[in-house]
């Protein structure tokens, strides 16, 4: 089986992205968790990490996820229920993410297959299902880390830092919690 270099390239940084989360110790926990415990700061939006500016979608997607999560946490369901909504919540910035991903292969000579062995398991993969196993896993953590913490969901003003500095954007974005 012949490795392309967009695909290896997408399960490389996926995978180099879930192990920086576990590194660093004590200092990454703190940062990540503001200095207050368990819950993540929500900082940037999903309108500042679109794809149609030049960012990676994988940033949208996780804003998506991180929102969402937080917001349906306080659900009575089983955390893997609530994540699997919080997924369904994403799936418009998710397939926006997938479909970058195509155009980035088609760009680069997309007639070649994008299967590659996964850094994780070493089974076949492509970037698309690598997205969605992403999105079902930081969908859980999200739910769990927010119970855990008893996270406050995001509120309407967490972005306007954001909206001050970005230029103007459209005043509903669909799939946020927050709007």
């Amino acid at each position: 089986m012949r490795m392309r270099n967009g695909a290896t390239l997408v399960v490389a940084v996926s995978a180099a992205l879930a192990l920086a989360a576990c590194e660093g110790g004590q200092r990454n926990r703190t940062a990540a968790a503001g200095g207050d415990g368990l819950c993540k700061p929500f900082v940037g939006t999903a309108q500042a990490a679109s794809p149609g500016l030049g960012v990676d979608g994988g940033l949208a997607v996780d804003d998506c996820l991180h929102r969402w999560g937080y917001t349906l946490a306080k659900a009575d369901d089983d955390a893997g229920a609530v994540a699997q909504a919080v997924v369904a919540a994403c799936s418009a910035p998710l397939a926006r993410w997938n479909q970058q991903t195509l155009s980035n292969a088609a760009a680069m000579g997309g007639g070649q297959s994008m299967e590659a062995p996964s850094l994780l398991t070493g089974e076949s993969t492509n970037p698309i299902a690598e997205h969605n196993n992403f999105a079902d896993g930081r969908a859980l953590f999200y739910v769990v880390q927010a119970r855990a913490g008893k996270c406050d969901a995001p509120r309407a003003r967490d972005d306007d830092d954001d909206r001050a500095a970005a230029p103007a954007q459209p005043a509903v974005v669909p799939n946020s919690p927050d709007r």
